[in-house]
């Protein structure tokens, strides 16, 4: 992983620069810096796939579950609150159709998600929680996500102000309900299987 200093005058060089990494590269502006990184390694594309593929089924198209969600893998994020943080690139989202009825035409999301999920990655987990997690609170993002796959561990945070509070930790295969999809059941040993 590589860290280049950044300022918000020069956020469109930024854009250019992301734009044009190789492939199997990517990158994202957190704190002020362009962070560049290899694409994620296949314990965080298995947990971030098993868990779109356990929401999007109940909660974007009510397929044994409530619906009204979008449900996202990686989408960017532009939300105009803080050019240290444009853009970002979340593992997953959800909005609530009644706070975005549609999805936009463009390439980047505007509207603050209603819940960000990052899974972590020995090379991420500290900027995802001390830079990442406070800039989703400030956001507004009401409920985030934390989750290990090699650890095996869903931590579960709800925001109270411009900060995130534990809502719950679980470890290993269980079956467990968490917040904001409270309405189903999710089996934690197929979000780590691989």
């Amino acid at each position: 992983m590589s860290v280049v200093p950044a300022t918000p005058k020069r956020l469109k060089t930024f854009r250019d620069i992301i734009d044009a990494l190789p492939e199997h590269m990517t990158g994202q502006v957190i704190a002020g810096r362009l962070v560049v990184m290899p694409r994620p390694a296949p314990p965080h594309i298995a947990a971030a796939s098993a868990l779109s593929h356990l929401l999007g089924p109940p909660f974007q198209f009510g397929l044994g579950g409530p619906g009204g969600w979008w449900i996202q893998a990686e989408p960017e994020l532009v939300l105009g609150i803080d050019a240290d943080f444009e853009p970002v690139d979340p593992d997953l989202v959800g909005w609530r159709r009644d706070r975005m009825p549609h999805m936009p035409d463009t390439a980047a999301f505007d509207t603050v998600p209603d819940w960000v999920c990052e899974v972590l990655s020995p090379s991420t987990e500290v900027m995802d929680r001390a830079d990442k997690m406070p800039f989703y609170a400030r956001a507004g993002v009401g409920h985030a996500w934390l989750v290990d796959p090699i650890e095996r561990t869903l931590e579960a945070f709800r925001r109270d102000g411009s900060v995130f509070r534990p809502s719950g930790t679980w470890r290993g295969d269980v079956r467990v309900r968490v917040e904001p999809f409270e309405a189903i059941e999710l089996d934690l040993a197929l979000v780590w299987a691989r």
